[in-house]
């Protein structure tokens, strides 16, 4: 008969090494007050002349320091890495993107002194590439656009860094019941208008953090606002919604909006409604937008104003009362090469004179002809 094991004593291993909490909590104090400087962007109140009923609202994020939305999301992402403690004063952050989120991502990196990669397409634009260099990144090209989430994983395992993965994590990295993000900030700057809270809130979805922020706060603070998912061609975010969740074969062509697979970020139980935007209409409503108010902004707030025009007119006809507020996203200058260009846009066949007319007979008369 064998006699019982004897245990192995306990060891004492004493405290987990602390040497970069100091490092982390600087770098905390660091993003809170970027926070604190820039979190609360300008609302603009918008005429509609034909829907004296409806006040249209837009919340500028192009004024971030780094020019888009997409600095709220980085900013979040960088927290949410410091956090669960995968981020530390020598790690390597990488992120699949060749946009406003690589570029916002790209300056915190300088801000807590990390290196920064983005893993993009080798297609991707030198004007693009250099928005990043300029913010300190490093850009890794790579020939098949659809390797680039498995291209970036590679490189943040082979530099021993984190891969900040923003389709699968802006969702859960944003806190939703506050603590300054972009619904919270709505609604305390709709406070004092006469529809404090909005009929609508109208977003475009890339990653689908910004609507799952905002579906989930309204419901939380028990609001009566709906959320507006507009959603450019070849996206598969509307299909989803609609209960299709195949991915589309081609990707969207309105940048930062609209995704050829169904992203994980993407919440479409918090979404009352979708509606999907011709691309020549974004673009129409890209350059509508300027010449009416002067608010110069890229194709996705294009793609917002042309849905939120849309329900404007809706509600005017139906005699209902109240407020609209959608997003201007970011910096029309970044696209005078392309979209802002009529040598690039009829070059890309986009026939922008057909919505021009439905634009403005929703902006001048109240009436949705679309």
């Amino acid at each position: 008969m064998s006699s019982p094991t004897t245990p192995a004593p306990l060891v004492d291993t004493g405290l987990r090494p602390t040497d970069d909490r100091a490092w982390v909590r600087e770098a905390i104090r660091k993003l809170r007050a970027d926070a604190t400087r820039t979190s609360d962007t300008h609302l603009i109140k918008v005429h509609l002349p034909g829907c004296d009923r409806v006040d249209l609202y837009l919340k500028d994020e192009s004024t971030h320091p780094t020019g888009s939305l997409k600095h709220r999301l980085a900013r979040s992402l960088f927290l949410y890495g410091l956090c669960n403690g995968v981020i530390g004063p020598r790690t390597t952050v990488v992120e699949a993107s060749s946009g406003s989120t690589a570029v916002s991502e790209a300056h915190f990196a300088r801000m807590l002194g990390v290196p920064f990669v983005a893993v993009m397409a080798s297609t991707t634009s030198p004007a693009k590439i250099a928005l990043i260099e300029r913010e300190g990144g490093r850009c890794h090209l790579v020939d098949d656009p659809t390797a680039v989430y498995a291209e970036a994983r590679r490189v943040a395992d082979a530099a021993g860094g984190v891969y900040l993965d923003q389709f699968s994590n802006a969702e859960r990295a944003t806190d939703w019941r506050g603590n300054n993000n972009i619904a919270e900030s709505i609604f305390e700057q709709m406070s004092m208008e006469e529809h404090p809270v909005p009929a609508w809130i109208v977003v475009g979805a890339g990653t689908g953090g910004t609507s799952a922020t905002i579906g989930r706060f309204v419901r939380y603070q028990a609001l009566d606002s709906r959320v507006c998912v507009v959603d450019p061609e070849h996206s598969a975010f509307l299909p989803a919604w609609q209960g299709d969740g195949e991915a589309r074969l081609e990707p969207s062509r309105i940048e930062g909006i609209g995704r050829a697979r169904l992203e994980p970020s993407f919440l479409p139980l918090v979404v009352d409604r979708m509606l999907g935007v011709p691309d020549c209409a974004s673009i129409a409503a890209m350059r509508f937008l300027r010449e009416r108010t002067g608010i110069s902004a890229g194709p996705s707030t294009g793609t917002n104003i042309y849905g939120a025009l849309r329900l404007a007119a809706e509600m005017e006809a139906s005699g209902e009362r109240g407020s609209i507020v959608s997003l201007v996203c970011d910096r029309g200058d970044r696209y005078d090469e392309t979209y802002n260009s009529d040598e690039w846009v009829a070059a890309k066949g986009h026939d922008l004179a057909r919505y021009a007319g439905v634009l403005a007979s929703a902006w001048d008369d109240g009436l949705w002809t679309g």
